[in-house]
């Protein structure tokens, strides 16, 4: 019956002599501490490694439909080759880092995909201590940032990988006429279109670009902006500077503006119809049908003027009203509006 008092004290006697020996409980707590000036920075290093984790810090690039890995590795410093049951999880952040949506966790050779993300996220393991998520079948949506969390027993640690798809921010207005469209509805023409919502980053970037326009339009963040090249009376005035105006947040049920919508590279191609005639809307639907495509969207015609060079001087039908005439000299796509009735060539779209 003594044994137990012995044992208790002989533990206890090095705490209460004013040992410095690290206490034990599974884990190795090494503490470093860096003095500036009354505050003190604190590393916890855990089974005596820290645990660093490392992602590109420029943009990863890729397009509508395609596949892209982001590229994601851990490490632990000192290293240590002993075998660890880490824990990877894959999240998507959004612009100002308030929110995360799920993509995937995984656990050894075991993941999980969540939401839009089922069926087209996975790790690419190949490579020792790598993290890195595979996306099949890119859309549009999964433009933005994500982060790459490494968890081991009690640390955490992760980075942030930037996806970025390369495509077009083109203003849209709808039929019925100028500043029509409240957020959701933007949102719905956007869909329409083969498009969505342009982002504050996406349209800076057409801004970069030389998009200049006049009319106030949604963003995906619920805030009212126009990008401006050339200052003018109508825009804000002469004094203010070439950027992005912003009106900021607007109520997404009762204001209303037009919509600056964002569309990647296509899966098709856009081809050019005509009759010596010309064509009603309807008769040029029914000639895209014959050709085994359909009537293309706005966001076909400006997806295949950037990416795959179209250059077409003659008007035509899109699903909502004619595009494209020669107009100024700068490059782009021309608009004659939403006439009532008319004679036209089509453009079409056909999937590949």
């Amino acid at each position: 019956m003594l044994l137990l008092p012995l044992l208790l004290e002989a533990t206890l006697l090095p705490l209460a002599t004013g040992s410095h020996h690290p206490f034990y409980n599974g884990f190795y707590y090494n503490h470093i501490m860096n003095d500036k000036g009354n505050g003190q920075e604190k590393v916890v290093y855990f089974n005596g490694a820290r645990l660093w984790v490392e992602t590109p810090k420029d943009p990863v690039y890729s397009t509508n439909g395609a596949n892209v890995t982001l590229p994601c590795r851990y490490h632990f410093e000192p290293d240590t080759e002993a075998k660890r049951k880490i824990r990877i999880k894959w999240s998507k952040l959004r612009d100002d880092y308030t929110k995360e949506k799920d993509v995937l966790v995984a656990i050894g050779k075991t993941s999980v995909a969540f939401g839009d993300f089922r069926g087209r996220a996975q790790l690419h393991q190949a490579g020792w201590r790598e993290a890195s998520l595979v996306i099949s079948d890119v859309r549009l949506q999964d433009d933005g940032k994500y982060r790459c969390e490494v968890i081991d027993g009690l640390e955490d640690e992760s980075d942030v990988v930037d996806l970025r798809l390369q495509g077009i921010v083109f203003p849209y207005q709808p039929p019925r006429g100028q500043y029509r469209l409240n957020f959701h509805e933007a949102e719905q023409v956007c869909q329409e279109q083969g498009a969505i919502l342009a982002s504050f980053n996406q349209l800076f970037q057409a801004w970069n670009e030389g998009l200049d326009w006049c009319n106030a339009g949604w963003l995906s963040d619920g805030t009212v902006q126009y990008p401006i090249r050339l200052p003018r009376k109508p825009c804000g005035g002469l004094h203010l500077a070439p950027g992005i105006r912003s009106y900021g947040p607007r109520h997404r049920h009762l204001h209303r503006f037009d919509a600056f919508c964002f569309s990647s590279g296509l899966r098709g191609e856009v081809f050019y119809l005509n009759h010596p005639a010309g064509m009603t809307l309807e008769e040029a639907k029914q000639s895209c049908q014959d050709a085994g495509a359909e009537i293309a969207r706005v966001g076909h015609l400006y997806s295949a003027w950037k990416f795959l060079g179209l250059d077409r001087c003659d008007a035509g039908w899109l699903a909502g009203g004619p595009r494209a005439n020669c107009g100024p000299a700068e490059p782009g796509v021309r608009s004659f509006g939403f006439p009532s009735k008319g004679r036209f060539g089509v453009f079409c779209y056909k999937e590949r």
